[in-house]
């Protein structure tokens, strides 16, 4: 008997906000939301974004001014809707119409030498052959150059991509615990990790409590590794900057670090840990690691996730020469205007140019459903299972190619032999990859289609969350998955608005691509997550409802074990809402224990039960059968 991955707790932060209580999914719905949610969005929005605080006699702006949450929304809305999603990149990454560079330039000079005077200390060494040197005194030299002299002169150029799906305005995860060197995509990893963990609504020592201590399992990655200074981008360029590495840089930078993080600082696990990576498809490449280790019974707690920071010039450069960002120029062709919106830069499945690069940390918590019911942990959706499948020979690395029809394919078939064939034609639902490229409107548009023929659905519900926050790369299919655990929750299904048709060339007779805020009369009962990165990394999840988990549920362990179960589950939605509730006021507790609770590894014991670990409760069992007894 398999058991279900359950996802009982979900968090992070993206251009949209905060993913736990589903607020980022608030914000991309904000026009469908009565006037209480759309007022407490806002401001929970605006406490991130530093404009109002929560104090001891309520809402107040930064003069202790008291305010209503309709005060908020008329003197902040428009600020806070602005300040949120994709926008214009602002200063506090660096200037969009004037970044640093350095152009190489031959100085010639004007008679036979040149003459300059410089620090001693700042002599190159070994000196170039045609420079001779003159001590003036202790600290400065003369130098006369004989010939040309080559040189970097500091200079400032326009970047052509001018938009990206950027954290809130003025919300910087550093002030949420002690970031000291911490590059920004291990910023977002353990702020998100933490909202995750706190947002399941039960103690993380007494999830511990019940299961060994090598059971939990804790998969992320991310795709760019940390390119910023405090990472692998200060470790390459010291050299020719003149600067000196740091011993942060190098162990910071790897990819694995996002997972690392979790385990170090958050959960202080001692279980199972993996990155893998699969470019933009990570998320669900890392989700398949956990779903299979938990239906198999090796792992009972898994938290998978991505964060990634690639809001860098030198990242911007790289995918904008490879033709793949939406550019200012590109953006005023297609619109024949000069003027441009940058909050319109990512239009999936519309007349587009290009994809909106994005930040973005997002960790899910999932449980086997034994344990679930037990802990009376809340279930907001299930995993049943996630393909990965590549694409054959290929000629171009960055195109698309067969493997996303096997993927799609095959997501679609294991969710229809659970629910059914009425189901999934009348109650599921496509979260695109919707990259918003002229290609991949047309490609993964004709995979949905070819498979909507197939399936017997003629008019599938198709969502495009890149639209509001971007392409985050590595965590870009679980910014997905915490838009379908919204839909789950409030039945809508966010719509593409930043475009103002369907193109003509995207296969759509069977797809229904909204425009706006769409809600299914039935409610959704599965939401496929399709992924498609380069060098054929292709994906594909299956995510079930709450409502089919319980019915699931139901049957598996009886009517009276679940209500049993029901009871248990209040107490951890107190608690869940608790710590929402909180963090809509700006109290995150973020989880950060730097050199707390260390193992003592001189009292670690083996014994007849297992490996007794210092401040564990059960044994790592050491009773593991023989796998190959056929063999023997």
């Amino acid at each position: 008997m398999s058991r279900l991955p359950v996802i009982v707790g979900f968090g992070g932060f993206n251009a949209a906000g905060r993913s736990s209580g589903h607020h980022a999914f608030r914000r991309m719905i904000i026009e469908s939301l009565d006037d209480t949610a759309r007022r407490e969005t806002l401001a929970a929005l605006a406490v991130m974004m530093g404009r109002v605080r929560f104090g001891e006699s309520g809402w107040q702006d930064l003069e202790g001014r008291a305010l209503s949450l309709a005060d908020i929304e008329a003197e902040f809305g428009k600020e806070v809707l602005e300040g949120s999603l994709i926008r214009r990149i602002g200063p506090s990454f660096f200037d969009v119409d004037s970044v640093h560079w350095q152009k190489s330039a031959t100085l010639n000079p004007e008679n036979d030498n040149q003459r300059f005077v410089m620090k001693a200390r700042e002599l190159p060494e070994p000196l170039p052959a045609n420079w001779q040197v003159t001590e003036l005194d202790s600290r400065q030299v003369l130098v006369e150059v004989s010939g040309a002299l080559e040189v970097k002169i500091d200079s400032f150029r326009d970047c052509p991509v001018k938009s990206a799906g950027q954290l809130p305005e003025g919300f910087d995860p550093t002030d949420l615990y002690n970031a000291r060197f911490h590059p920004r995509a291990l910023q977002l990893a353990v702020i998100s990790a933490s909202d995750a963990v706190r947002s399941i609504g039960i103690d993380w020592a007494d999830i511990v409590a019940h299961i060994n201590p090598d059971q939990v399992g804790v998969y992320a990655s991310n795709v760019m590794s940390q390119l910023d200074e405090d990472g692998f981008g200060g470790l390459l360029q010291s050299r020719l900057r003149g600067g000196r590495v740091s011993t942060k840089q190098c162990p910071l930078g790897l990819n694995s670090m996002v997972a690392d993080f979790v385990n170090a600082y958050i959960l202080g696990s001692v279980g199972h840990t993996g990155a893998n990576a699969g470019a933009c498809a990570s998320f669900l490449y890392n989700l398949r690691s956990a779903v299979e280790d938990i239906t198999s019974g090796r792992c009972r707690v898994a938290v998978v996730g991505n964060a990634e920071a690639p809001i860098l010039p030198e990242v911007i450069d790289g995918y904008a020469t490879m033709g793949a960002l939406a550019s200012e120029d590109k953006l005023q062709k297609i619109d024949g205007s000069e003027a441009t919106d940058p909050r319109r830069s990512s239009r999936p499945f519309g007349e587009n140019c290009g994809f909106t690069i994005a930040e973005s940390g997002q960790y899910v918590v999932l449980m086997d459903d034994e344990l679930a019911m037990t802990l009376g942990a809340d279930i907001h959706g299930a995993v049943n299972d996630v393909f990965i499948n590549a694409d054959g020979y290929k000629k171009s690395i960055t195109a698309p190619g067969p493997g996303n029809h096997i993927t799609f394919a095959k997501a679609v078939a294991s969710a229809r032999a659970i629910l059914g064939d009425e189901a999934i034609r009348e109650r599921s639902m496509v979260h695109a990859h919707g990259s918003s490229t002229p290609q991949n409107r047309v490609t993964e548009s004709q995979i949905f289609d070819q498979a909507a023929e197939f399936f017997g659905i003629t008019n599938w519900p198709v969502a495009a969350v890149k639209a509001y926050v971007g392409h985050s790369l590595s965590p870009a299919s679980a910014d997905q998955m915490m838009a379908a655990l919204g839909t789950f929750k409030y039945g809508v299904i966010p719509g593409v608005k930043t475009i103002d048709a369907v193109a003509d060339d995207v296969y759509g007779d069977r797809l229904h691509i909204p425009l706006g805020d769409f809600t299914p009369e039935q409610g959704i009962d599965v939401a496929f997550l399709n992924s498609k990165g380069f060098g054929g990394n292709n994906a594909t999840a299956s995510v079930l409802a709450p409502r089919v988990v319980e019915r699931m549920l139901r049957k598996r362990y009886g009517e009276a074990e679940f209500e049993s179960y029901c009871s248990r589950r209040e107490q951890t939605r107190t608690a869940a809402t608790a710590y929402d509730n909180a963090a809509i006021q700006g109290d995150f507790a973020t989880i950060y224990r730097f050199g707390e609770g260390m193992i003592d590894e001189s009292k670690v014991v083996f014994d007849a039960d297992g490996v007794h670990l210092p401040g564990y409760a059960k044994p790592v069992s050491l009773d593991i059968g023989n796998r190959f007894n056929d063999m023997i």
